[in-house]
């Protein structure tokens, strides 16, 4: 079983900064691929950035956000720079199973609690 908690959101201009954490618990965290989605209200849950074997970005983050993990820490990062008010969405941590890279949320085993980030235009 993995608990997955995220912190960092909030309310930033658009243009600014925010860096997310999500801090897992277990002891096989570095055998897990971790992923970011999010969801904006009446939207599907997309998956915004995914860390394994591989790095995954959407194209509408490419180039502004970057994913990271710190394995001694049990901890993935999302920074994200240039913010738009279409970022606007509760941001999620998953984790799966394995160090293959998905994209697709059912391919995820365990959920964080989402943080909210709302970019002000």
């Amino acid at each position: 079983q993995v608990q997955l908690v995220e912190s960092g959101g909030g309310l930033v201009q658009a243009g600014g900064s925010l860096r997310l954490s999500c801090a897992a618990s277990g002891r096989t965290f570095r055998n897990y691929a971790m992923g970011w989605f999010r969801q904006a209200p009446g939207k599907e849950r997309e998956c915004v950035a995914a860390i394994g074997r591989s790095t995954y970005y959407a194209d509408s983050v490419k180039g502004r956000f970057t994913i990271s993990r710190d394995n001694a820490k049990n901890t993935v990062y999302l920074q994200m720079n240039s913010l738009k008010p279409e970022d606007t969405a509760v941001y999620y941590c998953a984790a799966r199973s394995s160090m293959t890279v998905f994209t697709t949320p059912s391919q995820y085993d365990y959920w964080g609690q989402g943080t909210q980030v709302t970019v002000s235009s």
